[in-house]
């Protein structure tokens, strides 16, 4: 997924696709352990939408706060 596409999700779609990332890096990760993952790069591309998906959340808190404290 592109950060413009993550960009556009919902902060709920955003924690949504999180948890099916979450789940999906699980099952890569037991087939890593038992020897049968046939692309390795996936764990990476799969941790890297984490984190993307993490610092929009993140990126969205911080303005929710900053606006918070600038109207008190």
């Amino acid at each position: 997924m592109k950060l413009k596409e993550i960009r556009d999700l919902s902060g709920k779609e955003l924690e949504a696709r999180k948890r099916e990332l979450k789940e999906e890096l699980f099952r890569l990760r037991l087939q890593q352990a038992s020897g049968q993952l046939e692309k390795p790069a996936e764990l990476r591309n799969i941790r890297r939408e984490v984190a993307r998906i993490q610092t929009i959340l993140s990126e969205r808190r911080m303005k929710e706060a900053a606006a918070q404290t600038q109207t008190v």
